[in-house]
C-alpha cells in the first residue's frame, strides 16, 4: 500500500511559529506544537500518534504537554535539547513537558509504516534537527526561505551551524523544506543562499 501524505500548517503565537500536521493514511504526526496550538490540532487531527519537536525553543514546544496529555501520545525530541523542555531557559513561562523519546543524532524511527529521520543540524540550538518524512524535510529553525536560524542566542554555536550547512549541502536529494517560520521552499532553491551564509558566518 502506498502512503498518502498530506501536510497542513498554521503559524502559532507572536513569532508565527509553524505547527505542522502530517497526515499519513488517515493518522497524524504533529510537528512543533507552538503557543495555542491545541484547538487547531483538535480540529484537524482526529487520530494523532506522536509529537515531534525539531528543537527545544519555547515557541516550538509550548503546547507539547497539553497536546500529549489530551491525545495520550508520546513526544520525540532531540536529546541535546531536552533540558529546554524542563527548565524554561529563556524565562518565557513555557509549560514544562517531558519527552518520551530522546532522539540521537540522525536517528531513524518508524511511525505509521514510514521511516522518519531526525537529521541533526546543530548551531541554532545544540540538538536542532530537521525531520525527514518522505520527500519532506521539516527544518525547524535551521533553514528558512533565503535564510538560516540565528546563532546569537544562549546555547547557539556559530561553528556548529557552519558544520550543519556543509552537511546539508552534501545531500543529493532535493527535499521540499517546511521551515519553522515562513513559507516552504526546496533544498535546491536554498543552495546558493546556504553557501552565502557559510561565507558570512
Amino acid at each position: 500500500m502506498s502512503n498518502e501524505i498530506t501536510i497542513k500548517s498554521r503559524p502559532m503565537g507572536d513569532y508565527g511559529t509553524n505547527c505542522y500536521i502530517v497526515d499519513i493514511n488517515g493518522k497524524q504526526i504533529i510537528i512543533d506544537p507552538g503557543v495555542g496550538a491545541i484547538n487547531w490540532i483538535k480540529e484537524n487531527a482526529k487520530h494523532p500518534v506522536a509529537i515531534l519537536n525539531t528543537h527545544g525553543h519555547f515557541d516550538h514546544v509550548w503546547s507539547n504537554n497539553e497536546v500529549s496529555t489530551h491525545f495520550k501520545i508520546p513526544i520525540y525530541c532531540p536529546k541535546d535539547d531536552l533540558f529546554m523542555l524542563q527548565n524554561d531557559p529563556f524565562g518565557q513561562g513555557t509549560p514544562k513537558s517531558k519527552a518520551n523519546f530522546a532522539m540521537k543524532s540522525d536517528e531513524k524511527i518508524n511511525l505509521l509504516g514510514i521511516d522518519i529521520i531526525f537529521h541533526h543540524f546543530g548551531g541554532h540550538t545544540p540538538g536542532c534537527s530537521a525531520i525527514e518524512i518522505g520527500e519532506n524535510l521539516f527544518s525547524g529553525d535551521f533553514i528558512f526561505q533565503g535564510s538560516i536560524g540565528r546563532v546569537d542566542f544562549p546555547f547557539s554555536d556559530k561553528e556548529e551551524m557552519k558544520k550543519s550547512i556543509k552537511k546539508v549541502l552534501s545531500y543529493k536529494k532535493n527535499f521540499i523544506i517546511y521551515p519553522g517560520h515562513g513559507g516552504k521552499t526546496t533544498l535546491e532553491k536554498e543552495r546558493n543562499s546556504l553557501k552565502a551564509w557559510l561565507n558570512y558566518l
